[in-house]
């Protein structure tokens, strides 16, 4: 495959880019800057940047069926947030183990219901990062109702959250075990059934945030490998895109007949100078799934 050409699309100086969602009724791409508790929101058209800035860390965006509502997940807890008066509007859940816990990724299933993983807490109030040391993080999902149920414990980093194109399979990661896992998803009752490795041990980096593509192929950025990986539904390396960034960290597909990928960054991305810590795209070549907004 010819080297993807990628550009950059947001220049935000973000030191933890993650969280990154298309909204297809705003033409923007949402995304987060964890270590300093931003959110960000890219008008595609325009190339306009807002930011908005809260009391905890931002890990990830999610839509929702009230396409002016957003759920954010934050260190602490998950708020519907309103994109017209730019507040949090009602709180979904609150971790208990915040702040020795915060939580990190999050994706919507097939049938509406939101997953999300936690991970012992690594940012410190001033913005800083320490080290992860033990491993304190789950597997949970969140149904409208409010209904909370852990499916996993004991992983270091809980991450990537996707479907397969028939829902009957979904991916997760444990970024600090160098492992993503599949396992058998009834997409009807939103309920999980053991786990399998499904990539382990890749050399280039750990994984971070994913998404699935039209054909059933999983993007998985790798952090610290400068590379976002295409894996088959057998496992095997369909695809590695070399990127300008060190640490690609989630990616999200633009326009599900288009085939752009976004993606974000964290930092120390850039070895050469540049548009550190960004917002980048390119044309991948294939279909993204739509994706799934939350059941209110």
């Amino acid at each position: 495959m010819p080297t993807a050409e990628i550009h950059c699309l947001a220049a935000t100086g973000d030191i933890c880019g993650e969280g990154c969602v298309w909204h297809p009724q705003q033409n923007a791409v949402f995304w987060t800057d964890i270590s300093r508790g931003l959110l960000h929101r890219l008008q595609i058209e325009s190339g306009h940047v807002e930011t908005w800035s809260f009391d905890q860390p931002v890990t990830a965006v999610v839509l929702t069926s009230n396409t002016e509502l957003l759920v954010l997940i934050l260190g602490g807890r998950i708020v519907l947030w309103d994109t017209r008066a730019h507040r949090e509007v009602d709180v979904l859940f609150r971790l208990p183990e915040w702040p020795g816990v915060r939580c990190n990724d999050a994706r919507v299933d097939p049938a509406g219901v939101l997953w999300f993983g936690t991970m012992q807490n690594n940012v410190r109030s001033d913005g800083t990062t320490m080290e992860i040391t033990e491993w304190r993080g789950a597997l949970y999902s969140l149904a409208a109702k409010g209904e909370v149920k852990q499916w996993h414990c004991g992983f270091g980093i809980s991450n990537t959250f996707a479907w397969s194109p028939n829902g009957e399979a979904m991916y997760f990661a444990d970024t600090l075990a160098n492992t993503i896992y599949r396992g058998h998803f009834n997409p009807i009752h939103s309920s999980l059934e053991g786990r399998e490795v499904f990539f382990q041990h890749f050399q280039r980096g750990l994984p971070d945030g994913s998404t699935m593509d039209a054909e059933g192929y999983l993007w998985n950025c790798r952090y610290g490998g400068s590379c976002i990986v295409r894996i088959a539904p057998d496992g095997t390396v369909e695809r590695i895109i070399e990127t300008p960034v060190i640490n690609p960290t989630t990616c999200t597909f633009v326009a599900d007949n288009e085939g752009t990928l976004v993606f974000t960054s964290a930092g120390n991305a850039m070895p050469h100078g540049g548009p550190a810590e960004s917002l980048f795209a390119f044309e991948s070549g294939v279909h993204g799934l739509p994706v799934t907004p939350f059941s209110l």
